[in-house]
């Protein structure tokens, strides 16, 4: 359990190595299907890579304990996660972190699908290291029908603390690739750091490798992008 916006305590699943060495870390944001197994292996991976890593559990408050799919229902009916409280969620996972005694002090986001918005709106409104947007949905432009609404973030594109790695397919429709064009252009304009890396052949979440939209190529480069990504930002 860690500390949680308003004062909540909520789960949290982490993953961090145990020695003396100074470590960065990394708050891993769970997809829209939630704090499901497939979050937890990415969490230790970044742990095997030698990073202190955790990973919020955002739908603890509407369904405690419930498996990963019945909580993401409840949340999604509920109109998702709002804003506010993922930015104080992912705060009392950054203080936790920081708190390890192998910390350097310094802190990344990661986030997929929803969790790749809520990566960016982190990075706009914490003093992060560094972001990583993997095909983040809806952050810019009106939210679909059938998805809970959430407010346009091209504002933050001004605001951004750390550097941020942005990794899309081409085929994805949440983003399209002209709204990753929009992103794209509204960082340069704001003279923020960024990369961005674009995969044909893949489409939305091409890093889940139990999904039929696995590209095992795509997926392999990006991770390679992320390493020296993190390498360059989070080093002590």
């Amino acid at each position: 359990m860690i500390p949680g916006d308003g004062g909540d305590t909520i789960e949290a699943y982490a993953a961090t190595c145990h020695d003396d060495a100074p470590r960065g870390s990394v708050v891993v944001i769970h997809h829209m299907p939630g704090y499901d197994r497939e979050t937890k292996e990415i969490t230790r991976r970044f742990a095997a890579q030698g990073y202190n890593a955790i990973c919020p559990n955002l739908y603890w408050r509407e369904a405690p304990g419930a498996p990963p799919s019945d909580a993401a229902a409840t949340a999604r009916a509920a109109g998702g996660v709002p804003d506010e409280r993922l930015v104080g969620d992912v705060s009392g996972a950054m203080t936790w972190l920081k708190a390890l005694p192998n910390s350097n002090g310094k802190v990344a986001t990661i986030g997929y699908c929803s969790g790749g918005r809520h990566s960016w709106l982190a990075n706009g409104s914490l003093p992060l290291d560094a972001a990583v947007v993997c095909y983040g949905a809806f952050i810019i432009g009106e939210t679909p029908e059938g998805f809970p609404a959430k407010p346009d973030l091209a504002h933050l594109a001004t605001s951004m603390h750390g550097p941020i790695l942005g990794l899309f397919g081409n085929d994805d429709i949440y983003p399209t690739p002209a709204q990753v064009d929009e992103l794209e252009a509204l960082l340069k304009a704001a003279g923020a750091s960024y990369e961005f890396h674009r995969y044909d052949g893949a489409g939305h979440a091409f890093f889940s490798v139990d999904r039929t939209a696995y590209r095992p190529e795509a997926a392999a480069d990006a991770w390679d992008k992320i390493w020296a990504f993190f390498d360059a930002n989070l080093g002590a």
